[in-house]
């Protein structure tokens, strides 16, 4: 009898013993979920934190400020929540920063042509490979690849005959790897995880010094756009059908200035970047040609300064110049004649921040933030001399509200209106895309999630144009 009972008591204490077992696994397995579940919230919470700002700065931008919403971004980007808290970072050129990842700080592919080739790890083939893939022919180049490339291979996809639409898509382009394209950054989340920084202990394989190598992802984007707003948030003013009083308003041109720069929109081909290297007067006058842009060279480089005058252009260096928006004359070419008062800096500034002579029809590729650009861009792709690229970086950050228009380029040691110019069209002062590595984690557990969210936020509400959770 007795051992019956103990038989029974060692039965019912296993019983307990598993009932327990599986009550604490349980247990555990809810707490588990219920710190997923904070961790993902607080991951949207910074998301949203984010999104808002972005909006903030839209409606109400500041033009004297081009880092007033990267500061605003940056000193948000971690935050405590009741069951959790969030933060967001991202590496660039070779340095962890707060905030999301601001698109236009890399080079847009869509945009590149020639400039590829200056690319680490990039071939002439693959160059006419991605040339290929986005042109609108099935023609295919001396080294490229269409659509009959793919189909002997056995690939199930062809080439787009457009735009890349996300930077992954680079990927399906004959003689790409991925090892070029995201280097130690296997998630392309644009920061740096444990798996990424542990050497040849787990893939991908990485140096393990606390740095990302991103590969061509840390340089390329195929995501930030270009918009109808101006620094100051108001659209573009075509030049196109704008009126002299509305140039002015916008540009605070003085009346002979405006009537110029309108007469010269009107010319074929005009491109406002020619302001830089071509004063306005030789613009205006249709003789903004050869001669005039080696005149401009003559002078120095510069075709105005900040009291208004004009240069001798076309020959005559040792020549008198007149202040011409008095209505006087300056000297073109070598004759006297009446014109409008050409531009110092800041006023070609304004105008390419306020004005274009292309009519907006839809978002394309964007343009480089000259205010966060990284120097690796500026070096491997625009093959800028790294020690201009160093005077760049260092004047640009030293200035708290960054710079306000490509024009006060001009005014930094070294970068002349010839060096400049080439790269105004791939150039600008502002961003519009970004993308948002938001990383959650539970106060409870500790468990994490993380959110990659990119953003335009060109329009109101905020466009979202990829989500993931990695």
């Amino acid at each position: 009898m007795l051992l019956i009972v103990i038989w029974a008591v060692t039965i019912g204490a296993a019983i307990v013993a598993g009932i327990q077992i599986s009550s604490f696994r349980q247990s555990m397995l809810g707490s588990d979920a219920i710190a997923r579940v904070q961790a993902r919230w607080a991951a949207r919470a910074g998301v949203e934190t984010m999104i808002a700002i972005m909006e903030y700065h839209t409606e109400n931008p500041d033009p004297e400020d081009a880092l007033g919403m990267i500061r605003d971004l940056q000193d948000n980007s971690y935050g405590e929540l009741e069951t959790g808290s969030y933060d967001i970072r991202h590496f660039l050129d070779g340095q962890e920063w707060a905030g999301p990842l601001d698109e236009h700080s890399k080079a847009n592919i869509n945009l590149l042509s020639g400039e590829l080739m200056n690319i680490r790890d990039m071939t002439p083939d693959v160059v006419g490979a991605i040339t290929d893939w986005r042109d609108s022919n099935e023609d295919a180049g001396m080294l490229g690849a269409e659509k009959s490339h793919y189909q002997n291979r056995g690939k199930s996809y062809e080439p787009r005959n457009a735009d890349f639409r996300n930077f992954a898509e680079l990927e399906l382009v004959a003689g790409v790897w991925p090892e070029y394209t995201r280097g130690e950054d296997w998630n392309l989340d644009g920061r740096i995880d444990s798996n990424e920084d542990d050497g040849d202990q787990t893939w991908p394989d990485d140096q393990a010094d606390g740095m990302l190598d991103a590969g061509w992802s840390g340089i390329l984007t195929a995501l930030s756009r270009s918009s109808a707003l101006a620094p100051s948030g108001l659209p573009r003013l075509n030049l196109l059908t704008a009126t002299s009083e509305e140039v002015i308003e916008r540009t605070g041109l003085t009346a002979p200035q405006a009537s110029a720069l309108l007469a010269y929109a009107q010319t074929p081909n005009a491109k406002l970047e020619q302001l830089l290297t071509v004063p306005l007067s030789t613009l205006s006058s249709g003789s903004a040609g050869a001669g005039g842009a080696a005149g401009a060279a003559g002078a120095g480089g510069r075709s105005s300064t900040g009291g208004g005058k004009s240069g001798s252009t076309g020959g005559s260096t040792g020549g008198s110049t007149g202040r011409s928006s008095g209505g006087r004359s300056g000297a073109t070419g070598g004759a006297t004649q009446a014109g409008p008062g050409d531009l110092d800096n800041a006023a070609k500034g304004r105008v390419l921040n306020e004005c274009t002579t292309v009519e907006f029809k839809r978002a394309g590729p964007g343009k480089v933030n000259i205010n966060t650009v990284s120097g690796e861009v500026l070096r491997e792709v625009f093959d800028l001399n790294p020690k201009l690229v160093d005077t760049l970086l260092s004047r640009r950050d030293a200035k708290p509200s960054g710079l306000t228009s490509l024009a006060s380029v001009l005014d930094i040691p070294g970068f002349t209106p010839q060096i400049l110019s080439p790269l105004a069209k791939q150039l600008d002062v502002q961003s519009f895309v970004f993308t948002i590595s938001s990383r959650g984690r539970s106060k409870t557990v500790g468990g994490e999630s993380e959110m990659v969210v990119t953003v335009d936020r060109s329009m109101l509400p905020a466009q979202i144009l990829l989500y993931r959770e990695p």
